[in-house]
């Protein structure tokens, strides 16, 4: 365990930072070409509020985790966060920076009364799900996931 990490909202000068871990997920998932989002994009979107996003900052200010997140809407059961990714510098991984991240993640959605929160794992991701299996997460079989790419 690390104590000496700071959890925190991003800024704007920390995005070389952030998209290069969104890279590292990418090549870790086996799917390095479907990451193609510019760094360039991922800001203008920042300022957009289309996400939000909280670091996990070592002492020597180097980014090593974060949590990618934006908010929703269920017609069921009102304020939703669709938690999109955790990801954790592989140098870094095992040393509870990500359920540091997951728990900060947690606070901020009961401080602002968040009725669900959702998250996709990839079947054959087993650290993850073991991961997500500790808070008692749920796995809602009962839904296909779907999705539609436009053109670029």
């Amino acid at each position: 365990m690390v104590s000496n990490i700071r959890i925190r909202f991003v800024e704007q000068n920390d995005f070389d930072s952030v998209w290069s871990l969104i890279h590292q997920l990418a090549i870790y998932e086996k799917a390095e070409e479907k990451h193609i989002t510019t760094l360039k994009e991922l800001l203008e979107d920042w300022n957009n509020k289309l996400f939000q996003c909280l670091v996990a900052e070592n002492t020597g200010n180097q980014i090593i985790g974060i949590c990618f997140f934006n908010t929703a809407y269920s017609t069921w059961v009102g304020k939703t966060i669709y938690l999109e990714d955790i990801i954790v510098d592989e140098n870094f991984r095992r040393l509870g920076i990500g359920k540091r991240l997951f728990d900060e993640l947690l606070q901020y959605c009961k401080e602002h009364k968040i009725k669900s929160l959702r998250w996709q794992a990839l079947d054959w991701n087993t650290p993850a799900i073991d991961f997500y299996k500790k808070f008692d997460a749920i796995q809602d079989d009962g839904w296909l996931n779907y999705k539609i790419f436009f053109n670029q």
